[in-house]
């Protein structure tokens, strides 16, 4: 067997290396540096203002029911009917209130006839007694009877009294001018006493109904001027809060808010209206503002990043959103006019991150489109055969 030579020997471990680099595992590319958009934080005036639909209400609506229960065979009243004080709107079947106030009516003649023959009774006693043929104490139970027939005419007369209010109850009458705004029962159909029947829009002031969140409930007060345009058109109306609800509504968790109109101002009962409570106006107002594709979450609050211009990298940097104007955010803390801040693409960006800022490049003009060419021959003429 032959014995390797010394060259062999000393080619071995420059082989053994060799094999060993061709194994091991590549060096990683380096990550390329990425180009980022990025704006100058700077002041800016707030534009926008909160405006809110709302719809135009009667300062007072009434809902008129019977005082009485019972069937209605008439209703003389429609939505959008205007009435009259003392205008019948419904009525109710009075045959049993009238037979009631006939029934005390009979009564009352009945009472008033013993009242009568125990005051007969009273007058003979009383002459018996002048001439000593009776004694004081008889005298004095013929006077008793006397008051009690007396009070029994009196309570059948006020029982009479009454069930005549009954049978004046049958018939529903409005008690102030007014709009027929709704109809709550029909004729054939029973209805207890106290049911709304028809509902009434007063005439006089009007409102405007509106619902505001929860964060802008407190800044909003009875009294605050605010301004109202009609989605019907027309100018710009001057009015202010009239009341504010003390509680949320259980279902949408906002604050209704009523807003009283001018005197002068009639416009149609139920028409839209949209109101900005100048408590709310921010116009005008020096703010910070971002894009919203600026912002990301970070942790349980929003954050930026912020480029380092000295070094070209990335800092993340926590902000405080007050709220949004437009497709804007106005940032309350975290920034300061100067700072660069990353305007795109922000969630595939990392801390300490190596950028360049992108610039456009100018769109080169596009060459003229080139000239069809002419036809190679002209079309000549077939020969006729």
């Amino acid at each position: 067997m032959t014995k390797p030579s010394a060259s062999a020997w000393r080619l071995a471990p420059l082989l053994l290396a060799a094999v060993l680099a061709a194994c091991s595992k590549p060096q990683p590319a380096p990550e390329p540096v990425r180009s980022v958009k990025v704006l100058t934080v700077g002041a800016t005036a707030w534009s926008s203002a909160h405006e809110f639909a709302g719809e135009v209400r009667p300062r007072v609506e009434s809902r008129l029911g019977f005082r009485v229960a019972g069937k209605i065979v008439q209703r003389h009243a429609e939505p959008g009917q205007r009435v009259q004080p003392g205008q019948v709107l419904a009525q109710l079947d009075a045959r049993d209130y009238r037979l009631a106030a006939d029934a005390a009516r009979a009564q009352v003649a009945a009472a008033a006839t013993q009242r009568d023959l125990a005051f007969a009774d009273f007058k003979r006693f009383a002459a018996l007694e002048d001439q000593n043929f009776i004694s004081g104490a008889e005298l004095q139970r013929r006077e008793a009877s006397l008051k009690a027939a007396q009070a029994q005419l009196e309570q059948a007369q006020a029982q009479l009294a009454s069930q005549s209010n009954q049978a004046g109850y049958t018939s529903l009458s409005a008690d102030a001018a007014g709009v027929i705004t709704g109809v709550e029962a029909e004729p054939g159909q029973v209805v207890g006493a106290g049911s709304p029947v028809v509902r009434i829009a007063r005439d006089g002031p009007r409102d405007v109904l509106f619902s505001v969140p929860e964060d802008k409930v407190t800044a909003i007060r009875p009294g605050s001027p605010v301004g109202v345009r009609l989605w019907s058109g027309g100018g710009a109306i001057e009015a202010e809060v009239r009341e504010v609800a003390a509680s949320a509504d259980p279902v949408t968790r906002t604050y209704a808010v009523k807003v009283s109109l001018p005197a002068d101002a009639q416009p149609p009962l139920g028409s839209t209206a949209y109101v900005s409570p100048q408590a709310l106006a921010h116009a005008g107002t020096a703010v910070i503002k971002l894009p919203t594709s600026a912002l990301r979450q970070e942790g349980q609050g929003s954050a930026v990043w912020v480029l380092d211009r000295a070094t070209m990298t990335l800092r993340s940097q926590p902000v405080q959103v007050a709220t949004a104007d437009g497709n804007e955010a106005v940032i309350a803390a975290g920034l300061q006019p100067g700072m660069l801040v990353v305007s795109a693409g922000v969630h595939v960006l990392a801390a300490g991150q190596k950028v360049r800022i992108y610039e456009e490049r100018p769109v080169a003009a596009s060459a003229p489109a080139p000239a069809q060419p002419a036809l190679a021959a002209a079309v000549q003429p077939v020969a006729a055969r």
